[in-house]
């Protein structure tokens, strides 16, 4: 008892140091997230902790899951001080990633995304080939561009097959494209959501700062390490 103890008290100094406690200012807060508030510091809202581990955990648990059966998890965010920390544990656990502008359509119209992540397959693999050089200088050069503009929209789902299993959000207001067609699917969504967002639209909301780098981060390193604890404990039993 006492070692679970110590475990739930050091996560709550990590979350502090990592700054996950700071909200918006109050004229900002989004009703749904009143529970989570401890207090009000400076004009900025201050979120409870011992109520964000708990929402952690529900999180992490839904990931490990994931991990475990061999689901696939899509980390989305495109707002600056996630990108990198998106795309580096998505990558690290060969999952897909949104760090940059969702395409719509991406889960609601699957089958058109698909057939454009196929183009993209077939032009790198002719080019890779050397089988652009039947084509003029103009057109290999055109060829070129759309391969640029297909890699920088598509570039961290080029190698998803099927639809993903669940998703994994930071910022569903700033991702509103992405929550919408989330919940007119049905897929099942994490989100580090901020003091300004919905957490009756997310499947496990997890309520912190989603503004700065160290927390987001945090947050993001979280949810990979249980996707991959999930996943290894797959690879072990085999």
């Amino acid at each position: 008892m006492a070692e679970k103890v110590a475990e739930k008290s050091s996560l709550i100094n990590e979350l502090f140091k990592a700054g996950a406690h700071f909200g918006y200012s109050r004229s900002r807060r989004h009703p749904s997230v009143i529970p989570y508030i401890f207090g009000t510091k400076n004009r900025v809202e201050i979120f409870d902790l011992t109520e964000t581990e708990k929402l952690l955990d529900a999180a992490k648990e839904f990931a490990e899951t994931l991990g475990k059966e061999g689901k696939t998890l899509l980390f989305v965010s495109g707002k600056p001080e996630a990108r990198e920390a998106i795309a580096k544990a998505a990558t690290s656990l060969n999952q897909p990633y949104v760090a940059s502008r969702w395409i719509g359509g991406t889960i609601t119209n699957w089958n058109q995304i698909k057939k454009r992540l196929e183009h993209l397959a077939d032009l790198t693999r002719a080019r890779e080939k050397g089988e652009l050089s039947k084509y003029t200088k103009w057109e290999r050069l055109a060829i070129d561009k759309e391969i640029e503009d297909l890699e920088m929209n598509f570039s961290g789902i080029k190698d998803m097959k099927e639809l993903p299993n669940a998703l994994f959000i930071v910022d569903t207001r700033m991702e509103r494209a992405a929550v919408t067609e989330a919940l007119k699917t049905g897929t099942p969504t994490i989100a580090l959501i901020n003091s300004d967002c919905d957490a009756t639209e997310v499947t496990y909301p997890i309520v912190g700062n989603d503004a700065t780098m160290a927390s987001i981060s945090f947050f993001v390193n979280e949810i990979a390490a249980a996707y991959a604890s999930g996943k290894k404990q797959t690879t072990d039993n085999k």
